[in-house]
């Protein structure tokens, strides 16, 4: 596998790994060539590999700055590949300052054998670059390495059990094993290419289509799985939008389960955003409440107008947006006609995305008879809780969640596009492979350009701007 090599790799580093505040246990991590010299300064003693050894953290002075277990993994069986050091300590703020600040400061005091210091260039560690050292030093691919941020950053279950799937390889495999397989189709192209004397007709006796057959369905399966674990790591970005007291805020609440949004009787209670994460069958749904809608009709001061224009902006965003209509008010003079407004502009963001709910079932008779005809939707009682389950299962299908989600390994947007990509290129191999051997040179050429795409997923093909962007999002300390 190609690495594209980073000069400032090669500096030891040094950071609190783990997360600010207090806690029982704090761990500082030192990574780089030559440790061993910094692990005895700190801890009076060399350290066996691989073994918790509790003692004294030793300060300049000799003083313990804290009492521990020290941790010394040589390289290259290391979370990073290089030489490591971890002292976990009491998890106090002050307590980890202080191992750091010494940490760096008996790297610069020279060592009594050689004089020389004992570990020059320690610096602090950038955000994300003990997992980027892992990757650079082939102990993780670049799938692996983003699923160790997605597991610590997974808001469900279900995500971070797709994150474990991804950091263990099952994405990497998967997807390894689709390169392989255009491998064995470019090399039987490649040959052909070099000897064009022979006159073999090459696309039958391969069975170049029935190869390209086998490789799109196996990679349809991996887009499917893929599509999945995007959608639980991004989640769905759902708007509720209405008229003014239409329920958004009881709806809101009923979703979440708590008293989120303040619910009057007065319209255009809800000035600005109010907005919850809440997850349904693990897929995590980032709700927003919005202010009321007008139709033709003005707000009715400067705030409103604000409140607004800002409900409209995260209409925009969105992934899906609930339109909540008010049963009670069928008939109301202006509602109908404002209704039809705020309709035709939802529809210019793409009515795919738009769902009808219509609130406050119990406040009349035959809540279907006053839905309006041909219109459709789901009908429901934010006060009751009826038809909640209904809308929940809606949201689902409009994400395109499927309820059996074994197998499912998470995946970035970058993923997606990467599979999509290969995916084009491979429809286009077919279409050259239509014409017959005399496109063979074309052929092969698509089938380079779906292996590469393939391959930045992994990390096989990746430059420093997008390494720099992906470990830039990390913490710090992992």
């Amino acid at each position: 596998m190609r690495r594209v090599p980073l000069t400032q790799h090669l500096d030891p580093i040094v950071a609190i790994a783990t997360a600010p505040g207090r806690g029982a246990v704090g761990i500082v991590r030192v990574s780089g060539r030559g440790v061993a010299p910094l692990a005895g300064a700190l801890c009076g003693r060399a350290l066996p590999p691989r073994q918790a050894c509790y003692g004294p953290f030793r300060a300049a002075d000799g003083q313990a700055i804290d009492q521990g277990l020290a941790l010394w993994f040589p390289a290259p069986h290391s979370y990073t590949g290089e030489d490591v050091l971890e002292l976990q300590a009491h998890g106090g703020p002050v307590v980890l300052q202080l191992l750091l600040a010494r940490c760096l400061e008996a790297a610069a005091e020279p060592d009594a054998a050689t004089g020389a210091a004992r570990l020059p260039g320690l610096r602090l560690a950038q955000p994300g670059e003990f997992t980027q050292r892992a990757f650079l030093n082939d102990k993780l691919d670049l799938a692996q390495a983003e699923a160790v941020a997605d597991l610590i950053e997974a808001s469900t279950e279900a995500a971070a059990r797709s994150a474990g799937r991804s950091l263990s390889g099952a994405f990497s495999h998967e997807v390894e094993a689709l390169r392989q397989r255009i491998v064995r189709l470019r090399m039987l192209v490649e040959a052909t290419l070099d000897f064009p004397e022979e006159e073999i007709d090459f696309l039958q006796r391969a069975d170049a289509m029935g190869q390209l057959d086998a490789i799109d369905a196996a990679l349809a399966a991996v887009q499917a799985r893929a599509r999945q674990g995007a959608l639980l790591r991004e989640g769905l970005q759902v708007v509720l939008a209405g008229q003014p007291n239409v329920g958004k805020s009881s709806l809101l609440n009923a979703l979440a389960g708590a008293e989120l949004a303040i619910v009057t009787a007065i319209p255009g209670t809800t000035r600005d955003k109010v907005s919850e994460t809440i997850q349904i069958e693990g897929v995590p749904l980032h709700v927003i409440d919005t202010a009321g809608l007008r139709g033709a009709d003005e707000a009715s001061d400067e705030v409103e107008r604000i409140g607004i224009a800002r409900s409209w902006a995260a209409i925009a965003e969105a992934d899906a947006v609930i339109f909540l209509h008010d049963l009670t008010r069928r008939g109301q003079p202006g509602y109908e006609a404002a209704e039809a407004a705020i309709a035709a502009r939802l529809a210019e963001g793409g009515a795919a995305r738009l769902l009808h709910v219509h609130n406050k079932a119990d406040g009349v008779d035959t809540p279907t008879a006053a839905t309006p005809p041909g219109e459709d939707g789901i009908v429901l009682s934010a006060r009751t809780g009826a038809g909640l389950q209904a809308l929940r299962q809606a949201l689902l299908q409009r994400a395109g969640w499927q309820a059996t989600s074994e197998g499912v390994f998470i995946a970035r947007k970058r993923h997606v596009q990467a599979l999509q990509r290969t995916a084009e290129h491979l429809g286009l191999a077919r279409a050259q492979a239509a014409v017959g051997d005399a496109a063979l040179d074309l052929f092969a050429e698509e089938l380079r350009l779906a292996h590469d795409a393939l391959g930045e997923i992994t990390g096989a093909f990746t430059s420093d701007d997008l390494l720099g962007e992906i470990f830039g999002h990390f913490c710090i300390g992992k």
